[in-house]
């Protein structure tokens, strides 16, 4: 269980860990389809908390996964049954997910008790993982007893808190905080002051391609809801009204802003600029939280307009449209924040691009107000992204590459 080698050429995802995401497939669909329902029902308080507690546990547990199996990898029997046990975990944490909106929904103590079972499951999994690679690898001994120490210390935080369930909701929510600050701080802590022999890189030995892919992946997956939430949108057109004009639209507009979100997000060159300043990725790996959620909240926002089609919506056109283009708002100012954090620099066309976006997304809201259709509506939203894709087809391509050349 030896760290893999960092700089290893066509490094690239494996069978197993396009299996282990499966799991969040599953678990992102949840977590979305109770967004939309809440939102649509107009209890945005239960909605935002509910999704956002589920949202860092589902990243944290893949992140923490992923850059594991990057680093040290070796594919052998016993990781690929440690690796299942993980997948079992994140399904428990999934099962627990409307716990969690029901109990924020019903004002009654914070319970999570399910999804802090999955997580016993994936962190035992993943503690196996470290003592293994403390065992067999010399050189990231102390790393990896670090990150075991770290983990069972926090998880036994979690369980404790899950299983005492504090009535104050405000105590619940100072602790919540606290465990949360202890895990994102808990990837710094154990890999501080470390070096591989040679001196060429701290931390863990992973590959840049490689995670650039598996995040590149991820994003495609959580896109997925968007196309699964036109469908349902559709579907329910369609069964109300029959074919028309409004659900031809829907189609266009789910399609083309899940298309537009996806070309936005892949003009970036990451690979080469983390392989050569690796220290950059805390920012960019934690950055990236933010964005899967915008990414999730895009389809559940279009799932919310298959309720208002259906008629079991409260929050009207105008909350409708919201809902879609909130989360479109939050994945393009997160694009360009990381674009920023990772070449250390702003750039002014940016600040032109996002002006765009927003412009097109605050039309659409204004349309909605004035009484336009829902279709058409999401159609000035679906334009949004492509101010992006578009300006940088035209013109950002060449800051792309003088960001790049600066760079090294």
């Amino acid at each position: 269980m030896r760290g893999r080698d960092p700089r290893e050429p066509h490094r690239s995802s494996t069978p197993l860990e396009l299996l282990f995401d499966l799991t969040l497939v599953v678990a992102f669909s949840i977590a979305g389809n109770e967004l939309a329902h809440y939102v649509a029902e107009g209890h945005l308080e239960t909605a935002v908390w509910g999704f956002l507690f589920v949202l860092l546990s589902l990243c944290w547990a893949w992140i923490n996964f992923t850059w594991f199996a990057s680093a040290f990898d070796t594919d052998d029997w016993l990781q690929r049954a440690l690796t299942m046990v993980q997948m079992v975990g994140v399904i428990i944490v999934a099962l627990g997910i409307a716990p969690v909106f029901d109990s924020i929904d019903a004002g009654e103590p914070f319970n999570f008790r399910v999804v802090a079972a999955g997580y016993v499951v994936m962190r035992l999994s993943l503690v196996v993982m470290w003592m293994r690679v403390a065992k067999q690898d010399p050189a990231n001994r102390r790393i990896a007893l670090r990150y075991a120490v770290s983990n069972v210390v926090i998880q036994a935080g979690w369980l404790t808190l899950a299983i005492v369930r504090p009535g104050d909701a405000v105590l619940v929510v100072v602790l919540i905080v606290v465990l949360w600050a202890a895990e994102l701080a808990g990837h710094p802590f154990a890999t501080w002051g470390a070096e591989n022999p040679d001196h060429t890189w701290r931390g863990t030995p992973w590959n840049s391609h490689h995670i650039v892919e598996r995040y590149g992946l991820l994003v495609m997956i959580t896109l997925g809801e968007g196309i699964l939430g036109t469908i349902t949108a559709v579907a329910a057109l369609v069964a109300n009204v029959g074919w028309s004009g409004e659900a031809i639209l829907v189609v266009v507009a789910g399609t083309g802003l899940t298309f537009g979100l996806w070309w936005a997000y892949f003009v970036i060159p990451v690979a080469p600029v983390l392989a050569r300043h690796r220290e950059r990725k805390w920012a960019w790996g934690y950055g990236h939280i933010v964005l899967f959620g915008a990414t999730a909240a895009v389809g559940a926002g279009l799932h919310v307009a298959a309720y208002a089609a259906e008629g079991e919506a409260t929050i009207g056109t105008v909350g409708v449209v919201l809902s879609v283009a909130i989360p479109v708002l939050v994945f393009c100012l997160s694009y360009f924040v990381l674009y920023s954090l990772l070449f250390r620099a702003v750039d002014a066309l940016h600040v032109i691009f996002a002006s765009g976006m927003i412009a097109f997304l605050v039309g659409a809201v204004l349309l909605a107000t004035a009484g336009v259709p829902l279709g058409w509506c999401l159609i000035v939203v679906t334009l949004s992204p492509f101010v992006v894709a578009v300006g940088y087809e035209t013109v950002g391509y060449r800051h792309v590459a003088a960001d790049v050349q600066r760079e090294g």
